[in-house]
């Protein structure tokens, strides 16, 4: 919870200072130019893809926004590359040129973790271990943000094969993208002594045992130190029957989705599976909420509040780019959210309470996850396609 706050409190500042500057760029920049008072917000997999494949109608769809000056993002809880890089492959598919600020991914949070609220809660030079994405592209993905010291699963795994034993098939896998790790002093065992601040998993991880392993070990450990085994876990006289605290690293999880629409005609399992598996390992370690043992993490990404804040705030600033001219911008007072996952489009946007009083509607499309009936979350309206989501938008914003 400590740790939601602390999200929280960055994005409540940083809204601040938003709307700050928007105040100022507003007052100096005359245009006639028609403003809308709303905006969109798209999910990818699902929605505008399927398959990397694009959905008929979508690219149409995000070029008459465009055409129209109307702002948009696309909100993913999708991840695993840095956002320039993601948005340049959805560009050249839908044949729509996008930029960075187009693309909010379930990862690009943890951007502003790396300076923190203060400098004690800067994550920018302590060590922070990496989880998920294919070979190393969320290390690099985390040092793009900023982060000066990341280590992965593989790193450690290629420094002692011996904490997974059952992963020395893809030895050849994790050699192809695996960093020394720091030498510890008077040890010929690197993983002996490494400290690690903080966990996060960017995206689906691809060798679960392996991750599992890892982050139960720290988890596990005495001030998040690998090889250790705290003291305190199991002392009922503690909190969490001590679990958890002996200064461990916290634990941070990007996506919640179980399930997401692949090439495969039925939904495939996600980071929220990869989640679910972790926490049976912990209840059935620990005695798990039957004992009163919670694992304590923090989950970002749709339906949760402060990935809609962070989507939000950048909405607010391509709106004030796209009309910068304007000597009056009207209060952004509507979100349409187009999703086809009821559980993390549909719940969030229905959940979500704007800092700056906007109104999220929620539009579910039959083109991904929900394949029909109630769903279990409801929208403000169905619809069959992204095309036809906007139509329905459109009109109910009298834009014509």
């Amino acid at each position: 919870m400590r740790h939601l706050t602390a999200l929280r409190s960055l994005r409540l500042s940083h809204i601040a200072r938003t709307e700050r500057s928007l105040g100022l760029r507003l007052v100096h920049t005359p245009s006639s130019t028609r403003i809308p008072n709303f905006a969109f917000a798209f999910d990818i997999d699902g929605v505008l893809l399927r398959a990397s494949k694009p959905i008929p109608g979508a690219a149409e769809s995000l070029s008459l926004l465009k055409e129209q000056g109307i702002p948009f993002i696309l909100l993913t809880n999708g991840g695993g590359k840095h956002e320039t890089e993601r948005v340049a492959e959805i560009s050249e598919k839908l044949n729509v040129t996008l930029d960075p600020t187009h693309i909010v991914q379930s990862h690009s949070p943890f951007a502003e973790l790396v300076k923190g609220v203060d400098e004690t809660s800067a994550l920018e030079h302590k060590r922070i271990l990496v989880a998920g994405g294919d070979g190393d592209s969320c290390r690099l993905v985390a040092e793009r943000y900023g982060f000066k010291n990341v280590v992965t699963p593989g790193d450690i795994f290629m420094a002692n094969p011996s904490i997974w034993p059952f992963s020395k098939n893809y030895s050849d896998y994790y050699k192809s993208f695996a960093r020394p790790l720091p030498p510890v002093s008077g040890s010929q065992d690197p993983t002996m002594g490494l400290k690690i601040d903080a966990i996060f998993v960017f995206n689906d991880p691809r060798d679960w045992a392996l991750d599992t392993q890892v982050i139960m070990d720290l988890l596990l450990s005495s001030n998040g130190v690998m090889g250790t085994l705290s003291e305190k876990n199991g002392r009922p006289d503690l909190p969490n029957h001590g679990y958890q605290q002996d200064g461990q690293p916290p634990l941070y999880f990007s996506n919640p989705d179980l399930w997401w629409a692949a090439a495969y005609h039925l939904p495939r399992l996600g980071q929220g599976g990869f989640r679910e598996a972790l926490e049976g390992v912990w209840a059935a370690t620990t005695g798990g909420p039957g004992k009163g043992i919670g694992l304590k993490k923090t989950v970002i990404g749709k339906p949760y509040q402060p990935t809609y804040e962070f989507a939000e705030r950048q909405l607010l600033r391509n709106r004030a780019r796209t009309f910068m001219h304007a000597t009056d911008l009207p209060p952004l007072q509507r979100v349409y959210m187009v999703g086809d996952n009821p559980e993390s489009d549909i719940r969030g946007a229905n959940s979500y309470r704007s800092e700056v009083g906007s109104s999220w509607q929620s539009i579910l499309v039959r083109t991904g996850v929900y394949n029909g009936g109630e769903p279990v979350w409801t929208p403000r309206t169905i619809a069959d396609d992204v095309q036809r989501a906007v139509e329905w938008a459109l009109k109910s914003s009298k834009w014509t």
